[in-house]
């Protein structure tokens, strides 16, 4: 148990190496990594080097109201079609979250409800809420039907455009190119978001708040602009330009068909475009708008402005397409992104804006520095004076195990906040634990009169389910609190995770390297433990 093979033993130095391989790097500014060494670094968090805060509000209100304003085009369609043919209603009435459909003919009236409850759909599983539900509760009084939207519902769509907005602020912040952004909710409909190094919150909000609602349309060059637009017709605004186009209502394609998009110089001249291209559907869709519409302008429209208007010149059949304009850089890259990303399923209110100052940070790494090192010191003084020997070869492994967590953190590209400094402290205190449990278990042995060989094969024999124990509960702990915590708890969690298994692969692999190779070469005939 106390031999190793060259190959073991050069194993062990090489994954040493690797570890102080991937750690300089972060000893040299961003610029100025050594050659030859992989750019692997340790990103500080938003406690550390600063960056913008944002507290956002999810109008979840709106959600519910537009869920019920938007249920009377389905009321129209089930009593419009289906098997028995069409049934005669009147005007639908809104009252709050209810929808009442007078319906004209009293022999229809059993029909109608049929139809009208197959607008009801389960909701499913609703985490909170006590269960499964349904969206609309359908009722009966006279000749009208009134549809109700269930208390469930207006929680679970609420819930959902919460969830929904998180996502997207994610993608919308992930295809900036910053790193690990903390997005946290905050009560029932707020938004908490945190941006390691980002010093322009304005310009983070921006792109964050932004609805990004993209649609096509055709436009309607023969009504006039300046007059109201006629039914199913919408009067927007051109930010190009200071006027209005008459656009049809209803959008041949939708965002949510787009599956990419990207910003490039202009093809075509100065200034900047936004290439995307569309999935299955949205292909066939702008090709056959395209093939039947030649000659005629399309608007391309975000946000209820129209930001492009060509004319088609020949039906594009590639399934892709462009976006030009006077953009600059920085406005075709923010326009692809929101492209990219998909439309907010709310809008998004600004409750609290800020930009963390780097001082904060400084004094932070500073004082986790400081306290770093003190600890590390005092642990290494101590190990020494109370196990002499074999306390040198203890400190020999943990600095091993400092250089392993700071490479696997460097590989991975961990953000460190203070909690996570926090955990490596931790971590150094357990890896000592350890080699005071095996320390101790062959100190009695050494009091029983084993010889030094035995006494060291025996101790570390038995001290090992012990520490397989308390290691593995602990990692249990660090991956339950990754799993369900956010931003600086999943920092803290990472850095006790990876400090569990290099602790234990250090105080039991690399010091009994040290401390079998002494008893194996030496054979002491007694042992100073």
């Amino acid at each position: 148990m106390l031999q190793f093979s060259r190959f073991q033993i050069g194993s062990i130095i090489a994954l040493v190496v690797m570890g102080a391989y991937f750690t300089l790097p972060n000893f040299f500014a961003d610029e100025a990594t050594p050659p030859g060494f992989a750019d692997t670094r340790v990103t500080l968090g938003l406690d550390l080097q600063g960056g913008s805060y944002l507290l956002l509000e999810v109008d979840t209100d709106k959600v519910v109201v537009d869920r019920v304003q938007n249920q009377q085009s389905e009321i129209r369609t089930a009593l419009r079609s289906g098997s028995g043919g069409r049934i005669a209603f009147g005007r639908i009435q809104v009252d709050g979250m209810s929808l009442s459909v007078p319906i004209t003919n009293a022999g229809d009236m059993e029909t109608a409800m049929e139809r009208l409850r197959d607008l009801s759909r389960p909701l499913g599983g609703l985490a909170g809420l006590g269960g499964a539900g349904r969206d609309w509760r359908v009722t009966q009084d006279g000749q009208v039907a009134t549809l109700t939207l269930t208390e469930e519902a207006q929680a679970f769509f609420a819930d959902n455009a919460v969830t929904d907005s998180i996502e997207v602020i994610r993608r919308r912040i992930d295809s900036m190119g910053t790193t690990e952004p903390a997005i946290q909710r905050q009560g029932k409909n707020r938004i908490v978001v945190q941006v390691p190094g980002d010093s322009d919150s304005q310009g983070l909000q921006n792109i964050i708040t932004q609805t990004g609602q993209l649609s096509f349309h055709m436009v309607d060059d023969t009504a006039d602009p300046n007059a109201p637009p006629p039914p199913r017709r919408l009067r927007l605004p051109m930010t190009e330009f200071a006027q209005f186009l008459i656009v049809e209502e209803r959008p041949e394609v939708t965002g949510n068909m787009v599956v990419d998009a990207s910003a490039s110089p202009n093809s075509d001249g100065a200034g900047y475009q936004v290439n995307f291209a569309f999935d299955t559907t949205g292909a066939r869709r702008f090709r056959d708008t395209t093939t039947q519409n030649i000659g005629r302008r399309f608007a391309i429209v975000l946000d209820d402005q129209i930001i492009s208007a060509p004319t088609i010149q020949s039906p594009i059949t590639g399934g892709s397409g462009r976006i030009t304009g006077s953009f600059t850089p920085a406005e075709a890259t923010e326009l692809a992104v929101l492209i990219r990303a998909g439309a907010l399923p709310a809008e998004l209110t600004t409750i609290e804006q800020r930009t963390v100052g780097a001082d904060l940070g400084a004094d932070s790494v500073r004082a986790g520095t400081i306290a770093l090192i003190l600890g590390f010191v005092a642990v290494v003084i101590y190990i020494v004076v109370t196990y002499g020997r074999f306390g040198i070869y203890a400190d020999m492994a943990l600095m091993a195990n400092v250089l392993l967590i700071a490479g696997a953190l460097s590989v991975l590209g961990a953000t460190l906040t203070l909690p996570g400094i926090a955990g490596i402290v931790l971590t150094i205190g357990m890896a000592v634990d350890a080699n005071v449990l095996i320390f101790e278990r062959i100190r009695e042995e050494v009091n029983s009169g084993k010889t030094a060989v035995a006494a060291v094969e025996a101790g570390y024999r038995h001290a090992w389910s012990a520490i397989a124990d308390a290691n593995v509960t602990t990692l249990i702990a660090a991956a339950i609190m990754f799993m369900l915590g956010t931003g600086p708890v999943r920092g803290f969690a990472i850095t006790l995770g990876i400090g569990v298994i290099t602790s234990v692969f250090t105080a039991f692999v690399v010091t009994r390297v040290f401390a079998g190779g002494y008893v194996l070469s030496s054979r002491p005939k007694t042992l100073s433990i």
